[in-house]
């Protein structure tokens, strides 16, 4: 009697099981959007386009058709889950980073820095600075990363997953490089220094 407990206890156990994943999609969709609001780079909004009388009533008869058929039949998917991006630490690490960028953005132009393979940024090229100017670069850097390192663990924090920092950092690695400007330098996961 007792191992058919225990054999039925273990199978009931076994069925349950909890899938927490890293939401990838929804972790560079927030990257995204921070970078763009840190450089100020935001989508161009469609034009609109003039209508009618007739298009809007075309348009109307859509949304009616669409909720009916919502109504009818439920959707069999589950939505991609969203990173929650609003919290006093978020909020307070995107202003430093947004009001860092402007002193950041000449040493990018110039290709004094560039962003490693991680995101993080590095001195590339102190050729054309004073020792004063290297001085301050060095620190404003160090701070820039600093922040870099305080938002990803923030935005884990945030969704209740501290341990989703290091992966919301490569998610944001990536997109930091796909959202250089032209001229800036970044380095390749295999580490080799390239000019968008």
């Amino acid at each position: 009697m007792h191992k058919l407990f225990w054999l039925s206890a273990g199978l009931l156990s076994a069925c349950v099981t909890i899938n927490i994943y890293f939401p990838a999609a929804a972790a560079d969709k927030a990257a995204d959007e921070i970078i763009q609001d840190i450089q100020d780079l935001k989508p161009n909004a469609p034009a609109e386009k003039p209508h009618s009388e007739n298009s809007d009533a075309m348009l109307s008869a859509e949304l009616l058709l669409d909720r009916a058929i919502s109504l009818v039949i439920n959707n069999a998917y589950a939505d991609e889950p969203d990173l929650t991006l609003d919290s006093s630490d978020i909020r307070q690490i995107r202003a430093d980073l947004e009001a860092r960028f402007a002193s950041l953005l000449p040493n990018y132009q110039q290709g004094n820095i560039g962003l490693q393979a991680d995101g993080l940024l590095v001195i590339r090229n102190l050729s054309s600075l004073s020792l004063k100017d290297k001085a301050s670069l060095t620190k404003l850097i160090n701070a820039e990363n600093a922040d870099r390192l305080k938002l990803y663990q923030a935005i884990a924090n945030a969704n209740n997953h501290p341990e989703w920092s290091e992966q919301i950092k490569q998610r944001f690695a990536s997109r930091w490089a796909s959202h250089a400007q032209s001229g800036w330098w970044y380095q390749t996961a295999n580490g080799i220094w390239k000019q968008k």
